[in-house]
Formats: C-alpha cells, sequence, structure tokens
C-alpha cells in the first residue's frame, strides 16, 4: 500500500490543456534559441579581438575559478555586507536553477525515454523544502541590494563620471541605473510570484490530503496559503489565481533565459570566465609587443585581445576600482570603471554587428561615447590598486598602458614627459646626469664600494635614480650602505654600468625605450659575479623580479627590508638605541599590492621598538603616492590635490604620530613635498626605513667595521 508521503508529487502542467502546453514548449525552444544566438553573438564579438595564447593548465585555471565563485572571497573583499548579500543571491538562485533543471531532468528525458522517475515521495518533499530555504535566501539578498542602491546611495554605485561633464550624452549613464533594478524586479519578482504559485496550488488542491497534509515542507508557500484562506480565498478562485499566475511566472523566467546573453545578467557567465583566465601577474608583468603585430599599442578596439574583450563585459559596475583609484580620489578625470564601461560600450557597438565597421569606425581614441580621453589615460598611476580589488579579475592597467603605448607613438603626451623619455634615452636616467656620475654619491664613504663589474660580490645592490642622483635618496644611499659594510656583506654595485630600470618606462607605454633600458641592464648584469640582487627601489624590485625573465635576466632578487630583517635575526645587525617612536608606514604600490611584501617592514618597525599606527588604508589597501606610471615626470594641475597631499592628511590624523615611514625613494620624495604643502610640517617627520635602523644602531667607529 502507497502512502501519502510516498505518492506526494507535483504535476507540472495539471488542468492544462494540450495547447497549452504546446504553446509552452514553443516559447521555451524559442528563448533558448534567442538565448543561444545571443551566445553565439558575443563569442564572435570575442573572436573578433587579437589572438592570445593563456598559461597553465585548463584544469588548475577551472579549479581556481570554481575556488572563488564557490567562497566569494574576491565579493566578500572590503565590502562584507556586499559580499554577503551576493552569497545569498547566488546560493539562492543556483540552487533553484538546479530545482529547475532537476525537474526538467526527469519531466523531458529520463521518465519519457528510460521510464525513470524520482520526483516524488520523500525526494520530493526534502526538495520542496530546500527550494522554499532557497528562495528566501534569494529574496533576502535581493532585498539588501535593493536598500543599498535605493537608500543607502553609496557613491560608488553613481554612474556620473569624472571625465564626463554634464550635458554629455555618457554623463551618468542613466541606462545602467535601470538595468540594474530591472534585473533585481526580475529575479524578486520570479521569487516572489514562485511562493504565490505554491501557495495558490495549495488552496485550490486544499482536499487532496497528500498535498495539504504535506504542505509544510514548503514552509512559506504554507503559510502563505493559511493567508489565503483566512482572506477568504476558495477552492476555485485558487484555481484561477494559479494558472494565471503559472503563465506570468513562466513567461517572466523565459524573457530573463533569452535576455540573458544581451543584458547584466551575463555576467554570471563572464565574471566566472574573467576569473578562469585571469593572470597573476597582470600588472606586474605587462606583455611584450609580439614581433608579428605591425603597430604599437591598440588604436582600435580589435587590437585588444578576446581575454581583454571579455573583461570588459565581466565588469559587474560594483564601484569598487572607482573608490579606490587615487586618481579619481583627488578629482583627476580618470575611473577604472568607466575606462572599462565606455570600451564595453564601444565594443557592443562595433562589433557585435554581424558585419565589422571600417578602421576608422573603430577608433576607441577620443571624447566620444565609447572612446577614451587622452587626459583619461595619462591620469592613471598604474599603482594597480583597481585590478587588485576586482572581485571578477577585471585587468585595467594593461589595458590603459596598452592605449598609452599608441599615445606615445604618436607622440600625445605632456612636453615634460617627452622631454625625460628623451633625456632617459640619452643619459640612461631621468635626471639628465652622465652615467660617471650615478656612483658619485658613495665617494663620501669612508670605505670603497666594490664595483662588481670588477670583482667578484655577495649581493648586488641595483641602485636606482632617484637613489643614485637625488640629493635626498642619496643621503639614504650613503646609510645603506655604511650599515651593509658594518653587518659584513660582501656588497657591490654597477656604478656607471647601471641604467634605469624601465619599469616606469613600461608603464608610461615606451615599451621600445623600455626594451633597451632592460637589455642593456640585463647585459651589465651579465658581465659582473654575485649570488643575489638588492634593490631599495621598489619600482626597479618589480620590473627585475617579474619582467626581466623575458629578456633572459633570471635573478635572485629581494627588496632591502627582507635583507636587513634576515641581518637581524642572524645577529649581524643589533638594535642598541631602541626607538620609541609612534610611527606609521606606508606601503610602496611595487613592493606592496605588486609584490606582496607586506610583512618585512613591520617586522623590523617591531624590531626596532617603534610603536606602529596602520593608516586606514594600508598593505593591499594602500593609497599610491601618485608617482607610479611615470606621474612623478609628468606636473599635476595647479591647484588640484595630488595623492601624497591626500595621504598625509590620513596620516595627520592619528594622534601623536612622529615619523611618517616609507621604504621606496619616490615615496620620500613625493611626501617630504606632501607634508610641507598640506601644513603639516613640524607636527611629524617623513624619514626613510633605512635612516630608522640607523638611529636605532648609532654608526660604529671605523675601527670597529669589518673590512
Amino acid at each position: 500500500m502507497v502512502s501519502r508521503t510516498d505518492a506526494v508529487t507535483r504535476i507540472l502542467f495539471e488542468a492544462f490543456s494540450a495547447a497549452e502546453v504546446r504553446l509552452f514548449y514553443l516559447l521555451g525552444y524559442a528563448a533558448i534559441a534567442i538565448f543561444g544566438y545571443g551566445v553565439y553573438v558575443q563569442i564572435r564579438k570575442y573572436r573578433r579581438g587579437a589572438a592570445l595564447k593563456l598559461e597553465g593548465g585548463l584544469w588548475a585555471r577551472f579549479g581556481a575559478m570554481l575556488s572563488s565563485v564557490l567562497s566569494h572571497r574576491t565579493i566578500e573583499r572590503r565590502d562584507r555586507s556586499a559580499g554577503g548579500a551576493h552569497r545569498l543571491i547566488f546560493y539562492g538562485f543556483v540552487l533553484l536553477f538546479a530545482g529547475t533543471a532537476t525537474i526538467t531532468l526527469e519531466y523531458d528525458i529520463l521518465e519519457p525515454l528510460f521510464g525513470i522517475r524520482f520526483w516524488h515521495g520523500q525526494f520530493y518533499l526534502v526538495f520542496s523544502l530546500v527550494l522554499d530555504i532557497a528562495g528566501v535566501a534569494l529574496i533576502a539578498g535581493l532585498a539588501f541590494m535593493m536598500y543599498r542602491r535605493g537608500w543607502m546611495r553609496l557613491p560608488k554605485l553613481d554612474y556620473a563620471r569624472p571625465d564626463r561633464v554634464p550635458g554629455d550624452p555618457d554623463f551618468d549613464r542613466p541606462q545602467y541605473r535601470r538595468e540594474d533594478w530591472a534585473f533585481l524586479w526580475i529575479l524578486l519578482i520570479i521569487a516572489c510570484t514562485g511562493y504565490v504559485l505554491e501557495a495558490a496550488r495549495l488552496v485550490w488542491l486544499q482536499d487532496r490530503a497528500d498535498i495539504w497534509d504535506t504542505r509544510w515542507w514548503s514552509p512559506v508557500g504554507a503559510l502563505l496559503a493559511e493567508g489565503m484562506r483566512t482572506a477568504g480565498l476558495g477552492e476555485r478562485g485558487a484555481g484561477l489565481l494559479r494558472h494565471g499566475l503559472w503563465w506570468f511566472h513562466g513567461l517572466i523566467a523565459l524573457l530573463l533565459i533569452a535576455l540573458i546573453p544581451f543584458t547584466k545578467v551575463k555576467h554570471i557567465f563572464t565574471a566566472a570566465a574573467s576569473l578562469m583566465v585571469r593572470d597573476p601577474l597582470a600588472a606586474q608583468r605587462l606583455p611584450r609587443i609580439p614581433d608579428s603585430q605591425e603597430q604599437v599599442g591598440a588604436a582600435r578596439i580589435t587590437d585588444f585581445n578576446w581575454k581583454q574583450l571579455l573583461n570588459l563585459d565581466a565588469c559587474t559596475k560594483c564601484g569598487r576600482c572607482h573608490e579606490a583609484c587615487p586618481a579619481r580620489a583627488v578629482g583627476a578625470p580618470l575611473s577604472p570603471r568607466d575606462v572599462i564601461l565606455s570600451l564595453r560600450e564601444f565594443a557592443k557597438s562595433t562589433l557585435e554587428s554581424g558585419v565589422l565597421p571600417d578602421a576608422a569606425e573603430l577608433d576607441i581614441h577620443g571624447k566620444a561615447p565609447g572612446q577614451v580621453a587622452m587626459e583619461t589615460l595619462w591620469s592613471c598611476r598604474t599603482c594597480m590598486a583597481c585590478v587588485e580589488i576586482c572581485p571578477v579579475a577585471v585587468e585595467h592597467v594593461p589595458i590603459i598602458v596598452q592605449m598609452r603605448r599608441k599615445l606615445v607613438e604618436e607622440g600625445a603626451m605632456d612636453p615634460l614627459l617627452t622631454k625625460t623619455l628623451q633625456t632617459i634615452h640619452k643619459t640612461g636616467n631621468s635626471f639628465g646626469e652622465s652615467k660617471r656620475k650615478r656612483g658619485a654619491w658613495s665617494k663620501a664613504l669612508p670605505f670603497p664600494v666594490k664595483d662588481a663589474r670588477k670583482e667578484p660580490v655577495d649581493v648586488l645592490w641595483f641602485v636606482g635614480d632617484y637613489a643614485s642622483f637625488d640629493p635626498r635618496n642619496q643621503k639614504v644611499s650613503q646609510v645603506f650602505a655604511s650599515l651593509l659594510q658594518e653587518a659584513g656583506v660582501n656588497f657591490g654595485i654597477l656604478y656607471d654600468g647601471e641604467s634605469n630600470a624601465g619599469n616606469d618606462v613600461r608603464r608610461v607605454g615606451e615599451e621600445g625605450l623600455y626594451e633597451v633600458l632592460a637589455t642593456a641592464n640585463v647585459n651589465a648584469l651579465a658581465g659582473a659575479s654575485f649570488k643575489s640582487v638588492v634593490t631599495t627601489d621598489p619600482h626597479s624590485y618589480n620590473t627585475i623580479r617579474n619582467e626581466y625573465p623575458d629578456f633572459g635576466g633570471k635573478y635572485e632578487i629581494e627588496h632591502y627590508t627582507t635583507l636587513a630583517k634576515r641581518l637581524f635575526t642572524e645577529g649581524r645587525l643589533q638594535v642598541t638605541n631602541p626607538l620609541k617612536y609612534r610611527v606609521t608606514f606606508h606601503d610602496p604600490c611595487h613592493l606592496g599590492r605588486f609584490n606582496k611584501g607586506y610583512d618585512a617592514p613591520r617586522e623590523l618597525l617591531a624590531l626596532l621598538g617603534c610603536e606602529l599606527v596602520e593608516m586606514g588604508r594600508c598593505k593591499a589597501n594602500s593609497f599610491c603616492c601618485g608617482a607610479g606610471g611615470g606621474r612623478i615626470w609628468v606636473p599635476d594641475p595647479v591647484g588640484a590635490e595630488k595623492p601624497a597631499q591626500n595621504r598625509m592628511k590620513e596620516a595627520a590624523a592619528i594622534p601623536g604620530l612622529e615619523v611618517y615611514v616609507v621604504s621606496c625613494p619616490k615615496d620620500l620624495t613625493m611626501f617630504e613635498d606632501a607634508l610641507k604643502t598640506t601644513g603639516n610640517e613640524g607636527k611629524f617627520v617623513v624619514k626613510e626605513l633605512i635612516e630608522l635602523i640607523r638611529e636605532a644602531i648609532p654608526a660604529r667607529r671605523a675601527e670597529e667595521v669589518p673590512a
């Protein structure tokens, strides 16, 4: 004898005519056909981009993507409430979609073809309970996202653009707000009507014991059914309501499926694909220009590779890059989000049509809708704050640099930047000094600094431009050299064999000059005898570590903070004068965000006896000094706030701050200037970490220093 529980199930088309069933399937196939065509259009668009071969195994990439998607760790970073709400929406939607797919699997495939049925009895009841809970999660997540957009009105969700002015056709993009709200409302309507539909069905079939007695396995639907009965809804009325609502619910769901490739909904697929093809060294290691490429940089939308076109569609407009960008924070005409959205709009209008437009119509440089202005591109500090925070692995910096390469090729840049690049090409440094003077700072030392080209050394110090030629940074170089000498480190430098490392030259977009510099340095290093490389310049550290291997130069290299930490650990350096300073530490972009060098500087400060007070924006969220991407060579607009000034104001809010600590020559230059221009001179000082080490270890007499 079959129990009521064993018999319970749901007949999908109960009380529907054969014509209605045929109509529904016809509409379903039409929705799938539209979806399929949309997928084809998107793939065709990506294929119109340049070719690109990915590194790494497919399954490893898939596993990394799946881990990110299921854990939601990239979405939760620095916005836990949004991450939590998105998790509810994601898992609620996935479970409801899986439930629908399960029903389809039995109803349309397994039962008619193989006579297999499982959607009944205890499985059906548990299935119903799980989907009820999933629906609640989905609605809760959607409700919070609506509250967040409608009432919290977060600045990062404002689509007004810093690179446009009111009146421009693409100034605030109202279509995006409409799309966002439509997406939320459609999902909410589907979820809510599903519950009402369930409740109407229960009231309609309340005389069937197998349905009514098991109604609490669908708790939300059962509560609504009790409310309907209390309100006087009878079986006949419930049947009519259920019939009409079934069609409404079904048509909305089919419409959503059909529109996925053409609307925001496609981020379900493009975001996952973007995470799967992400480059973990996207900004740290910029790509070389292939020998087969006729032109330099990106002039047209088709000059981007297929992965970059995919990145454009992956953007969810969450505004995190917009919020993190130091250029935008100080009023520059740049938002990484808006660069991506502009290019997305341009790709949509030009690459999704059946016929590819003429080359002139594919130009992405300019101020027309979908184009990116020169001023916008030159505002970027290439600090990677946008790439680091993006939850869907959009790689903004390589896209911006690729467009800059075209501007450099055409000479469309600030005259001072042009002059600096010419100076570097002529002299090998940005100061225009003779190469013979590169090691002149060492002459003031009481000991000779070895020339690593002439005698073997254990550690080769790649000094860098600012540490070699800037008078303020030369003093720091002299201190570091004395510390190495006192610790008994066998070190040397390249003297006039060293050239500008090229990190910022490359991020300016001058790829040809970068390759000249990188090749020259690799050749110079090949002519020296050493075991490892150290540098006090994070910019040099980044390019030597991540980009020189492409030019045949692979070295064991470290930033000075890790070397100094090791010298303390080995007892070769010892604190004899503990410092009692209240300090804060600025994470250099190229040491921190680029290369995850967060710990060593902080461990050194602790060893020195300093009290470290972190700024709100620190470590991965550190705020760029403004020097990166060649911006140290380009003057900021008169009267405009500089990123370094913005940062100095943040530090000044720390009670009792005595020292603002840096570990980068460019940071020292930028922040000492900002200290004065923000009116904070005399309140605290800016010092290199090397200088604090010197204070904690008073210089030894000459006879005490190892020979």
